[in-house]
């Protein structure tokens, strides 16, 4: 079964075809980590197809239209360089002559061209079947395939390091996430207060969303972390466009570089999510959540202080039965 997001049906909203809005990978003024594979990238060759595919695509403005052909291909990256154009249109869910000026965009004569490039560049031969492993093993490959792709991408420590300064200054620090990204908000959000004196979950949409931000604003805070993941609720969109507008830098973790928050975001932490099962899996989004911890930690000169003070007390409570 092909993975679908929150609600059981995989879509990308905002990617109108006739749309000229002419966008930087990952989008305005914001900054990547790494890159962005996905289950589709399949085993360890796939994932560094990924790489190459995603090493392509920087640089280039890309369309609306353009990007969703882009987060395909590097969705799929193990089948990609031996995609028709059709297919991929298919795919993708756009016309075959968007896949045509895709191609031109990237400096070949034709989509053609860009299929020849890519054959070059990925590993002998289509990658075969899944072999003996049933659809089970494979999405929990899919997602070992994902944790290593992220541990390639923290070869380059300076953007958690970054993002882990700006969040240990904040006080309060809000931490926002809806819909499927409510968990990874919320797992974050628990043990940051352990280290933080003020963290505020913000994991219900609605009017007092911008009420909330506000109010965040008001008491200090200059950064709000945003967990993003698929489907990407318009809702989401919205409150990083308000918290930006409202002075807030904003740090995310999405599943792509591409996602459609990449827009309204200061610095983007990509860490792919796994679309094997009926629902999507986020074990490599929330292990980014926790690197995350650790780099704000390094930013909190009471946080060892703080976690040992909650010990002893939970000793005292007997709160724990270990």
């Amino acid at each position: 079964m092909s993975g679908v997001g929150d609600n059981g049906v995989r879509s990308d909203e905002g990617c109108d075809e006739d749309s000229h809005e002419s966008v930087g990978v990952g989008g305005g003024d914001a900054v990547g980590v790494g890159v962005s594979g996905g289950a589709g990238a399949g085993t360890g060759s796939g994932t560094g197809t990924a790489a190459r595919l995603q090493r392509l695509f920087e640089g280039h403005r890309l369309t609306p239209t353009q990007r969703r052909i882009a987060h395909c291909m590097v969705r799929r990256a193990a089948d990609a360089p031996f995609l028709s154009s059709v297919e991929l249109a298919e795919l993708a869910g756009v016309s075959q002559p968007s896949v045509t000026r895709f191609a031109v965009a990237l400096g070949f004569d034709g989509y053609p061209a860009l299929r020849r490039h890519l054959r070059g560049v990925a590993p002998a031969g289509k990658p075969g079947g899944p072999g003996a492993q049933n659809e089970y093993q494979q999405a929990v490959q899919a997602e070992i395939d994902n944790l290593r792709h992220l541990a390639e991408a923290l070869a380059d420590p300076g953007p958690v390091t970054e993002a882990g300064r700006l969040l240990a200054a904040s006080r309060p620090l809000p931490v926002l996430g809806l819909r499927a990204a409510t968990a990874q908000a919320a797992g974050f959000a628990y043990f940051a207060r352990k280290v933080h004196p003020d963290v505020r979950l913000l994991d219900e949409g609605g009017t007092m969303l911008a009420d909330r931000i506000d109010a965040a604003v008001r008491a200090g805070a200059t950064a709000l972390l945003c967990f993003a993941l698929p489907r990407h609720p318009r809702e989401v969109i919205d409150a990083l466009a308000y918290a930006r507008a409202a002075g807030l830098t904003v740090v995310t973790v999405a599943d792509s570089a591409f996602a459609p928050v990449a827009h309204h975001t200061d610095l983007l932490l990509p860490a792919p999510v796994g679309t094997g099962l009926a629902f999507d899996t986020a074990c490599a989004p929330m292990l980014l959540g926790r690197v995350l911890l650790e780099a704000m930690c390094d930013d909190l000169p009471d946080a060892q202080s703080r976690l040992e003070e909650f010990d002893t007390k939970a000793a005292e409570r007997g709160l724990f039965a270990e």
